[in-house]
């Protein structure tokens, strides 16, 4: 059975050439969405994010992480999300990520920019610390949700029971993107298309999160015969 988890590849690059570059090879490798990191972009401004766009056309998530989400934008939180805002009205932007901590009044006016345009929002949260308690995570997920289409979690596990947490969530938990990141909850990453999650991440070459797989890895193995998520949390 082909998995309808789609694949996407961040891009964080820091030019306009390279950013092309990149997605001309993610595309070919099989990527379904790109995931252009805005936060990357050096120089950054509405009209170099809408040439790149424009002349990647394909469909994009529009991310712009903040530094205390793992990302790099150096500006102020107003400035980062008026750039995303930008971004709004362009037409290969299908998704806009935004985090669940970002200051109310400005994720409400974004939320708000994306409905008008008809563009999907995720919701995100990372945790590069830890796995808080199931029912902690489920309490940020259903946050989330009653605020976007998608919810995102993303945290680092301690040990093995951290990561089927994360499997737990996306059992319980329908339009979600739950990972467990580095390398021992790598395989959550796979393990989401028998959860039915609407997007799982990859690498075409720069690893942008720990525990990121390779496109050519995650295209076999999304479509491996692997067990039903039912078998896999029995014993949860």
């Amino acid at each position: 059975m082909i998995s309808e988890t789609k694949i996407a590849i961040p891009i964080m690059q820091k030019t306009k050439e390279d950013i092309i570059s990149t997605a001309e090879d993610y595309i070919k490798k099989g990527a379904n969405l790109l995931e252009l990191r805005i936060d990357g972009i050096t120089e950054v401004n509405p009209k170099i994010i809408r040439e790149i766009i424009d002349d990647i056309a394909f469909p994009i998530i529009a991310t712009n992480r903040s530094i205390t989400e793992g990302g790099n934008f150096l500006g102020n939180e107003k400035e980062r999300i008026n750039i995303l805002k930008s971004c709004c009205d362009i037409e290969y932007v299908k998704y806009m990520d935004i985090e669940l901590q970002t200051d109310p009044c400005l994720r409400n006016y974004i939320l708000s920019k994306c409905k008008d345009a008809n563009v999907k929002t995720i919701i995100s949260f990372h945790d590069f610390e830890k796995t808080p308690p199931i029912d902690k995570l489920l309490e940020i997920v259903k946050e989330e949700k009653s605020l976007g289409d998608i919810a995102k979690i993303a945290v680092m596990p301690k040990n093995l029971e951290d990561t089927i947490s994360v499997l737990a969530i996306m059992s319980r938990c329908v339009d979600t993107i739950a990972i467990s990141m580095g390398e021992l909850g790598s395989y959550t990453r796979v393990i989401a298309s028998k959860f039915n999650a609407p997007i799982t991440f990859a690498t075409g070459g720069d690893v942008t999160a720990p525990g990121q797989i390779d496109i050519e890895t995650m295209r076999l193995m999304l479509n491996m015969d692997l067990l039903d998520h039912d078998d896999l949390l029995e014993d949860i």
